[in-house]
């Protein structure tokens, strides 16, 4: 993972007190259910941020700026852009604080759908049901529940490409198979089965940042 700043990076421990809030290990803001809340409340701040930020592709930041005015999504402070024409050796997450430019990077996995000869590439997408594969488009963030791999977060598709995201259980969840020690051992991530799974401590942060209905925009260019 690449980033700016540090946070703290511990197990997460998730209450149920009755106190209206408490703070995770992980630094999360977790409610009375013990789910976590966004560090920064919906903000409709003025996308700042003329041209794209250093690290990632010109092309792929207009793209994700115009899903953002399309799709009228209201968080606008800080959104995910996804570059899927990178190999998932690579930090290609990117969640991009609009205002200041500043960027945080992080490896994902891609489904083993869209990459059956597991070579580490995206070969294509898919919307379809069974199809184990990533989709492509604008998708924003859901609600916490927990899960298979614990502590994970709904997200909903907004384009054709991917608007069967939700009903095919597409979600932000960790894995063993997308920590940052499976690169130097096999050069590459494992493969989900089109879920945005990544290491826990880049999940926990991911989710932090883009909690709240804010905007992920995925795509490959080539």
């Amino acid at each position: 993972m690449l980033r700016l700043g540090a946070y703290g990076a511990a197990g997460a421990i998730l209450s149920t007190a009755a106190s209206s809030s408490v703070v995770g290990s992980f630094g999360l803001n977790l409610d009375r259910n013990g789910d976590p809340l966004p560090t920064q409340p919906l903000q409709q701040a003025q996308v700042l941020t003329p041209s794209a930020p250093a690290g990632i592709d010109p092309q792929l930041f207009a793209r994700a700026k115009a899903a953002l005015n399309q799709h009228q999504v209201y968080a606008r402070d800080t959104i995910g852009i996804v570059d899927f024409s990178k190999p998932s050796s690579e930090p290609r997450f990117h969640l991009v604080d609009l205002a200041s430019g500043q960027v945080e990077s992080h490896r994902v996995a891609h489904g083993r759908g869209s990459d059956p000869a597991h070579s580490g590439y995206l070969e294509r997408f898919s919307n379809d049901f069974g199809s184990y594969a990533t989709s492509n488009g604008t998708f924003v963030t859901g609600d916490y529940y927990d899960g298979k791999y614990g502590l994970s977060m709904k997200v909903r598709g907004l384009d054709w490409s991917n608007n069967n995201a939700e009903a095919r259980a597409i979600v932000i969840h960790n894995a063993w198979y997308a920590e940052d020690d499976m690169v130097p051992l096999h050069g590459m991530l494992g493969r989900s089965e089109g879920c945005f799974a990544m290491s826990r401590d880049s999940q926990y942060q991911v989710m932090r940042k883009l909690a709240g209905g804010r905007m992920i925009y995925a795509d490959k260019l080539a």
